[in-house]
């Protein structure tokens, strides 16, 4: 698989069906990455209705964690990478769980103890994420150190802090204690039903990449992309740290 990526980077064409599909995916990823939405943080509507509301409201927090997932393009990125060569569904499901029991955790736990991160750091570290998993895809760390980190352990570490990144934003925005608990396991259901939605639509783009002849001639590229993208945000939010 790395010899032909290797090779793709090599007298690439970008007009291909399977890439042109896959780019827009990527460029819209890409957009995410000047909002709000990217760094974690809820829309101001949402944030209004958060802090606004009192008592037990299972729907509305579902559909607050599902919007967030869908929306949330660091999220989508990290996932992009990680099923990116993952081609058996039982392969993905344990990778997705992972990453899921991981974000759910420290999501959790965060806003119920009251733990936080500064938002700018714990959104650059989402950022290196996005780097890592990029390098990983493309075999950096083989050709570099001449070994290869644990996949699974690494997907489970990301995803604690993934988790952090949220739980951040939620207890900035002083999440009523009245019914704490059942909103917070619905908001968690929602961030899952958004995870599969956002799940379903990578997979049906990326197979139908897979189908076409240019996959592999384009996946170097691909990565390095997301590469840059995680980049990006990691300087962005460094950036915000030291001039906030």
């Amino acid at each position: 698989m790395l010899p032909s990526l290797l090779g793709g980077c090599r007298g690439v064409s970008f007009t291909g069906p399977g890439c042109r599909l896959f780019w827009i995916f990527l460029t819209l990823g890409l957009l995410g990455l000047s909002t709000d939405v990217l760094a974690h943080a809820v829309a101001q509507g949402d944030k209004g209705y958060i802090q606004e509301i009192t008592g037990i409201n299972l729907i509305a927090f579902i559909y607050l964690g599902a919007k967030h997932m869908v929306t949330g393009y660091d999220h989508l990125l990290f996932l992009l990478g990680v099923i990116f060569f993952l081609y058996q569904m039982k392969h993905i499901a344990i990778y997705v769980s992972l990453f899921a029991l991981g974000h759910s955790t420290t999501m959790l736990l965060g806003v119920y103890f009251n733990v936080g991160i500064n938002s700018y750091i714990i959104d650059a570290i989402i950022g290196l994420s996005i780097v890592y998993k990029a390098l990983d895809n493309i075999g950096a760390y083989q050709r570099w150190f001449g070994c290869q980190p644990n996949t699974k352990a690494a997907t489970l570490i990301f995803g604690f802090f993934h988790g952090f990144g949220l739980s951040t934003k939620i207890i900035e925005y002083d999440i009523s204690p009245d019914g704490l608990i059942p909103n917070l396991l619905a908001f968690n259901v929602g961030v899952e039903i958004g995870q599969l939605i956002a799940l379903a639509m990578i997979l049906i783009v990326i197979n139908f990449w897979r189908k076409t002849n240019g996959f592999f001639r384009h996946a170097y590229t691909a990565n390095v992309a997301m590469m840059s993208a995680g980049f990006l945000l990691f300087g962005y939010q460094l950036t915000g740290y030291f001039v906030a």
